[in-house]
């Protein structure tokens, strides 16, 4: 029996507990680096973005010309969509002066609104030879086809949060192909509901179509470009890799996969890597105004000819009126398109960066190491060598990260293994900490035993403040109580201890088939309880659950009744049952602790919990026990035998609610004599909202000559009741068979 304790006072004497919850925190956070845990990505980025503005791309060639749409065109030509007709004499004077290839970072997904047909339809004080005329010129968008046609042309196209419009599959689409080893993790593309292209006569024609949708991360800074991104269920490159794809002379992107994801993505002749979702890091330079030519002065002819002739040309803007502008690591303000040509520029000249798939392997390995390193030495060291070992740690992990991004141009994160170690190295100081302040009250607890205390120690720490609070969830909500308690309870006046006993014996059995059944009791009420569910723990099936514990309460009272039966003929005391009626309700309610700063519960509070109080008192007037809301009903109808009872509005309320009975599970709701009494009950609710009486009460004894077991007799009686009276006394000409309770 020593054996034990003396290996547990070895073992916190040679190696410590504090050492061993450090190497559980190691993991904990080797765990939350594999799961790239926000915080830990975002500082990781920043790092990223450090090295980039210290030491951006320097630019050896300037393959890209940006035709920019500025503030000096617009004033030029006007607002902005301008003519297809500028457009296309646009790109037959870039294609004149022997641009390579040209795309757009703009979408023409609209007609143009200035075509000659149009202006024939909308113009006044035309004459009809003119108008004529004008219907025979080929529109705008044909003429930009044309122009289009002779060239090689990109067209932009963009991602939607929604679909607009079905995708005409007859349009054209690039291909994709994939290689690398089976069983490879599936990359997280970015996704699109939806997708705008251009109008079909332009598309027709084009070289190539790409998304010119650019994704910020979550801080808004733009590092990584997707070069591959999933729009309205299709593989869509984007702008820069379709331009690279089109100038290849290639008809099929190639995307790269090893065990982790996608490695690189490439078309003849150029392998770009990127991340394990296909995204490119992006190594930028500063921004470079050289490369931007005026859309003016293509236009007019004054372009130098040096910025065009061998160059892959895009279109886009830098006005900031149009609203496509950028935040990137070297700079705050950048314009969408001169993000896609630093992504044509970098990949060209080879200067890319990239995260390999194996860096979080390196970093996690890094961690492993130190961190062991800090587990095995931190005790035994004093403090003045603790921070000079940790000032070399320091400097080795951030001199190797540096030293790969300068010379390799791969990005490996310093951070992680410098968080992990720092966290571990803080944590075993804190347990040494703690260790030493218990040693000192072993100290004082010793000597008190032997001394009278001089002083009153007080507490180091204030009592956390319990703080109110609540938060809106969709439950299911159930009050359930005994019918007739009272003379139950009067039954037991001369035995108050006997009624205590009787309480607790069905308040037990009810308990045990709401916990069973998921639910969270929220208070008694006398005879009475109160739970719901789908709060504290989530519950996806809270309605099924609600609706089986009610069951499974009526069952357990049936077989408290029997023994209790038995119970009073051996003792010759009178027998009185007890029933129990339930009320169900589904909607949204505020959960939490409810009550005041020195005493509160744990309950809910709602429309719907009023609604569920108000139904469990209804069950008596109905002569069912169980009684729902139409929410719940509605989710538990393809498991239980549901029959509507009536169309209500409960007091309190504006809104009528229509109301069921949960008369039985599925065995129930499949046998021919529920099905028959449904279908008489649906008929006889039908005639009655119609205000055809005379058929609901046929329906009504057609049902009392079906229901032999008398089942339904007191809903019949309700309805027939009801009916009688308003033969007399008809209802308003606005009545919507709506039945207004008049208690609560």
């Amino acid at each position: 029996m020593r054996r034990p304790k003396s290996i547990r006072r070895w073992f916190g004497r040679k190696f410590g507990y504090s050492r061993l919850v450090c190497l559980i925190l190691l993991i904990g956070l080797a765990a939350l680096r594999i799961s790239d845990f926000a915080p830990i990505q975002e500082l990781r980025v920043r790092t990223f973005d450090f090295y980039q503005r210290f030491d951006p791309r320097v630019k050896t060639a300037r393959p890209v010309t940006i035709v920019d749409i500025d503030e000096p065109s617009l004033k030029k030509l006007g607002q902005w969509p301008w003519p297809r007709t500028h457009i296309a004499d646009m790109v037959i004077n870039l294609a004149n002066l022997g641009a390579l290839a040209i795309a757009f970072d703009v979408v023409f997904s609209e007609p143009d609104r200035l075509n000659p047909d149009v202006a024939a339809n909308t113009m006044r004080y035309l004459d009809e030879l003119t108008r004529s005329k004008l219907r025979e010129l080929p529109s705008n968008d044909q003429v930009l086809a044309d122009a289009i046609r002779r060239a090689r042309v990109v067209l932009g196209e963009t991602g939607l949060p929604s679909v607009v419009s079905d995708i005409d599959k007859e349009l054209p689409f690039t291909g994709f192909a994939s290689l690398g080893d089976k069983g490879s993790r599936e990359p997280r593309f970015f996704e699109f509901d939806g997708l705008l292209r251009n109008v079909p006569v332009l598309e027709k024609v084009a070289a190539g179509r790409g998304l010119v949708t650019i994704v910020p991360e979550r801080d808004g800074i733009v590092r990584r470009v997707p070069m591959v991104l999933l729009a309205q269920g299709h593989m869509m490159p984007s702008l820069s890799l379709e331009m690279l794809r089109v100038i290849s002379g290639t008809s099929t992107i190639l995307a790269k996969y090893d065990l982790n994801g996608i490695k690189s993505i490439g078309v003849r002749g150029l392998d770009i890597p990127t991340d394990k979702n296909g995204q490119f890091w992006v190594h930028f330079a500063r921004q470079d105004p050289s490369i931007y030519v005026s859309a003016a002065s293509v236009l007019d002819g004054t372009a130098p000819v040096e910025k065009i002739r061998g160059k892959l040309v895009l279109i886009g803007t830098s006005a900031a009126t149009l609203n496509d502008l950028k935040t990137t690591p070297v700079s705050s303000v950048m314009p969408g398109v001169e993000v896609h040509a630093q992504v044509l520029e970098a990949a060209l000249s080879h200067a890319v960066l990239a995260q390999p798939n194996y860096a979080t392997g390196i970093e996690l390995l890094g961690a492993f190491i130190l961190g062991l390193l800090v587990i095995v030495f931190t005790p035994n060291l004093g403090p003045v060598t603790l921070v000079a070992v940790g000032a070399l740690f320091a400097t080795l992990l951030i001199g190797t990260s540096w030293y790969f991004y300068r010379e390799q141009r791969l990005l490996i994160d310093f951070t992680y293994p410098l968080l992990s170690t720092t966290a571990i190295y803080l944590t075993l100081i804190f347990a040494s900490f703690v260790r030493e302040q218990a040693q000192r009250k072993q100290v004082r607890d010793q000597f008190a035993q032997y001394m009278s205390p001089v002083l009153v120690e007080q507490l180091a720490q204030s009592p956390e403040k319990l703080r109110l609070g609540g938060e809106e969830r969709e439950m299911t909500i159930m009050f359930s109580d005994v019918r007739g308690f009272t003379t139950i309870s009067e039954s037991y006046k001369s035995d108050p201890q006997g009624l205590t006993a009787l309480m607790n014996r069905f308040l037990t059995p009810l308990t045990n088939a709401i916990l069973a059944r998921k639910g969270y009791i929220d208070k008694y009420m006398g005879d009475a309880i109160m739970a719901f569910w789908n709060a504290p723990l989530d519950d996806k099936e809270h309605e099924i659950n609600a609706c089986n514990a009610a069951i499974d309460m009526l069952e357990k009272i049936e077989e408290l009744n029997t023994t209790r039966e038995q119970e009073s003929k051996a003792g010759g005391h009178p027998f009185i049952p007890i029933n129990v009626g339930v009320g169900l309700n589904t909607g949204l309610g505020v959960v939490g602790n409810m009550g005041s700063d020195l005493k509160f519960n744990y309950s809910v509070l709602g429309d719907s919990v009023n609604l569920a109080s108000r139904l469990e008192g209804q069950s008596k007037e109905y002569g069912f026990p169980i009684i729902a809301g139409s929410r719940t009903a509605l989710a538990a109808k393809d498991k239980f035998a549901i029959l509507e009872l009536d169309f209500i509005m409960v007091k309190g309320k504006k809104e009528p609610e229509v109301i069921y009975a949960i008369a039985g599970r599925e065995d129930v709701a499949q046998s021919g004599r529920f099905q028959r009494l449904r279908n008489l009950t649906i008929e006889m609710l039908a005639c009655y909202r119609s205000r055809d009486w005379e058929g609901a009460l046929a329906a009504i004894e057609r049902g009392r000559q079906t229901d032999d077991a008398g089942t339904l007799e007191l809903l019949y009686n309700l309805y027939k009741a009801r009916i009688l009276d308003y033969q007399k006394n008809p209802p308003p000409d606005d009545w919507n068979g709506a039945f207004a309770l008049l208690t609560k």
